[in-house]
């Protein structure tokens, strides 16, 4: 028997769906990560050269935060929600029920390994289902310690780690599941996209892109360029909604670039010999990053060290779109800068990309609005970058190339949930009007009713 089908089983004994089960699990989850907290940070570290502090604000404490937020809402959301129902239906109640989807597979990343696993894990969880995980090969410790940690506190049957390379992964989605979720680059959600439809089954998809920053002469530029910094320098840039291109006004592109230069000293101070400055996955994404460097105008940073697979913070001078650089989502810590003079111009180099997952906008107020409502992109920040990730209450998910559908908080709940739609009939009354033999009172009485 296939962990599918152990979990298909044990999800048709319907002991998932009580509050009691799930709650119970949940807090089995929390206390997992609370107790091996030491374990996970060092096993970042080994993966991705991540601090304690950056480990645990940027994974540990947002996964807490994620499950702390479903056991706080989930007796509520499993009540049914009622609505209201027209008077044609009387007497009746109507009533949304949300229900698992059943058996789901979560496709994780290697970026953020931790945290792009067990978030959406606790979304499933709460909903109801069982759980399949295919974790990254390339996080090699992190996928490995998960995979102990969950056997260890929970039932195969329940939630499941498969480890491996795409191999695996292509083996698991000749499942027929009944509900993907998918992090990961467009090229491989396309794949997993096409294996789903072919079954009909749902997905989420978050995937990325090229999410700019976009600067103008009304921005405060320290505060702004301390913020961009800081975005694109998390992870050593190898985050999905990092900060990929600057665009600025011309006449203060200048006074930024000082700005840049002087918060990526400040805050990662000999990147190359500082333990807290992150490395990049593997030599295969390394040698890919170096490549990027080809025929660019390097105005700070650029060297690297292969033996710790770490790259200087790095600012690209004004490349031109058909260079590699902006052809390509960078997930790396470069930060390429355009310059732009007037809104169509701004307009026209943003629409030569695909709708990106994330914006970040450091502009006036005219500028701000012109472009919440004719760019497309998936969410973002007005003066900051990354953080709106950080508020459950803001569903995070891409548009177009950047994913289909979203999560976190109340929202992930209802992504690992199929809502059914149920109206109740009263057994009592019965209103003669619908039913053949048709009189001109009863096609009165329907006209009046449905207009």
């Amino acid at each position: 028997m296939t962990i599918f089908q152990k979990q298909q089983q044990f999800y048709s004994s319907g002991q998932t769906l009580s509050y009691s089960f799930r709650k119970e699990n949940l807090i089995r989850l929390k206390t997992m990560i609370l107790t091996h907290q030491k374990q996970l940070e060092e096993a970042l570290y080994a993966d991705l050269g991540k601090s304690p502090t950056e480990a645990y604000m940027t994974e540990i404490g947002l996964v807490l935060s994620e499950i702390s937020y479903q056991l706080k809402h989930l007796k509520r959301n499993m009540k049914q929600k009622r609505v209201r129902t027209p008077l044609s239906q009387f007497p009746s109640k109507s009533y949304r029920l949300a229900c698992p989807y059943g058996s789901v597979l979560i496709i994780c990343p290697w970026n953020y390994p931790l945290l792009l696993s067990l978030q959406p894990l606790a979304g499933a969880m709460a909903s109801g289902n069982t759980v399949t995980l295919k974790l990254s090969e390339y996080s090699h410790h992190t996928s490995l310690l998960l995979k102990q940690l969950i056997k260890e506190n929970f039932k195969e049957e329940y939630i499941c780690v498969q480890n491996g390379d795409s191999s695996v992964a292509t083996a698991l989605l000749q499942e027929s599941w009944n509900f993907i979720f998918f992090t990961g680059s467009e090229k491989v959600g396309r794949i997993v996209y096409e294996q789903a439809a072919s079954k009909l089954i749902p997905v989420v998809l978050e995937l990325g892109g090229k999410s700019p920053v976009i600067l103008d002469a009304t921005a405060p530029l320290d505060l702004a360029a301390k913020r961009i910094v800081f975005g694109k320098l998390l992870n050593a840039g190898q985050t999905c909604v990092a900060p990929d291109y600057l665009l600025v006004e011309k006449k203060v592109k200048d006074q930024l670039v000082e700005r840049l230069i002087f918060w990526m000293r400040h805050q990662y101070p000999t990147p190359l010999d500082n333990p807290a400055y992150p490395k990049i996955i593997s030599s295969h994404h390394f040698n890919r990053i170096l490549n990027l460097f080809d025929q660019t105008t390097i105005l700070y940073g650029g060297k690297s060290d292969s033996h710790q697979l770490k790259i200087e913070p790095t600012i690209i001078d004004e490349p031109s779109f058909d260079q590699a650089i902006m052809k390509e989502e960078i997930f790396a810590p470069i930060l390429p800068i355009l310059c732009f003079e007037t809104d169509e111009q701004l307009l026209s180099i943003l629409n030569r990309f695909h709708t990106p997952l994330a914006c970040y906008l450091f502009t006036d107020k005219k500028r701000k609005n012109m472009l919440l409502n004719r760019f497309s992109f998936g969410g973002g920040c007005v003066n900051d970058t990354i953080i709106h990730l950080a508020n459950l209450n803001l569903p995070f998910g891409g548009i177009g190339t950047s994913g289909i559908g979203s999560y976190h908080g109340g929202k992930s709940f209802e992504v690992f949930s199929h809502y059914k739609s149920i109206l109740e009939k009263s057994r009592i009354i019965d209103l003669p009007m619908r039913y053949a033999p048709y009189s001109r009172f009863s096609d009165k009485l329907i006209k009046k009713f449905l207009k």
